[in-house]
């Protein structure tokens, strides 16, 4: 009997290339392994558009760093300001006050030689006249207040006594007056003498109270046609001089000119006395 075939040509070829498959697939795997592994060490590639991204950025990174360098290796550093002078204790060359006293001596000062005349003291910043009989003060040593056009700034304060712990006397022109501060008794302010009549009873005649340990601010301004005063920021004398007799009152006062500082029968005190000339007025003016 003749064998029947089974398997036709087609299935006998499939089964000769499965054969072939399995035969070949380790071959094939051995040869690709290395590229593989090559494959998972190598950097991942970049597209071009990436990659300029990349250098731009490096680029204007780069720049920019040079850019900072430079400008600090140039850069100009802005000077500082100059400090500020050390304020003083006055108004010196700028509004012209000059100080009439140092608060440490009396230097440029003399003790009045009135008759019976209380001790004078520099301490703590401040000039103490001390009660005497009458009056006790200081006057200037030298000759060095101008005759008008001045101002004369000063603070004092009575420590003791029931008079004037202020009598400023100053040259006015060629005479004299005193600016009487707490006299008759404590209360009377006013010049002493205008045509003969003192501080009590002229028409510059004022009261006012003056409690003990106060410092009071004075001021005095002397021009060519009127003397004016102030006590804090009161204004306690506006007189005109023109044509009137300007005078000091009877008895040692005389011996405060040119320019002296007295009390009577009390202790005052007096600090920050200082001096300040005027520009002349025009012939006429009043000021």
């Amino acid at each position: 009997m003749k064998a029947i075939n089974l398997f036709p040509s087609s299935t006998r070829k499939l089964r000769l290339a499965r054969s072939l498959s399995g035969l070949l697939l380790p071959v094939v795997s051995l040869s690709i392994l290395p590229l593989l592994l090559a494959g998972c060490c190598a950097k991942p590639l970049t597209s071009p558009s990436s990659s300029s991204s990349s250098s731009a950025g490096a680029a204007a990174t780069a720049t920019a760093a040079a850019s900072t360098s430079s400008n600090t290796d140039h850069a100009v550093t802005p000077a500082k300001p100059a400090p500020a002078p050390p304020a003083t204790s006055e108004k010196s060359s700028a509004s012209g006050w000059q100080s009439l006293f140092d608060g440490k001596s009396l230097d440029g000062w003399k003790i009045t030689e009135f008759g019976g005349h209380g001790e004078v003291a520099v301490e703590n910043g401040q000039l103490t006249i001390h009660t005497g009989a009458m009056l006790s003060g200081v006057s200037r040593a030298n000759d060095d207040i101008p005759k008008t056009d001045y101002e004369i700034e000063l603070e004092a304060r009575k420590v003791d006594g029931g008079d004037f712990f202020c009598g400023m006397t100053f040259p006015v022109g060629d005479s004299f007056c005193s600016f009487i501060i707490g006299g008759w008794g404590g209360g009377v302010v006013g010049l002493s003498s205008i045509d003969g009549l003192d501080a009590s009873e002229n028409e510059t005649t004022k009261y006012m109270s003056f409690p003990k340990d106060h410092w009071f601010s004075i001021r005095l301004r002397v021009t060519q046609a009127k003397i004016q005063a102030w006590i804090d920021s009161e204004q306690m004398v506006d007189q005109s001089i023109v044509g009137r007799k300007i005078s000091l009152r009877a008895g040692e006062i005389y011996l405060s000119e040119p320019f002296g500082i007295a009390t009577w029968q009390t202790t005052g005190a007096l600090r920050n006395i200082r001096l300040r000339r005027l520009a002349a007025a025009a012939p006429g003016a009043v000021r």
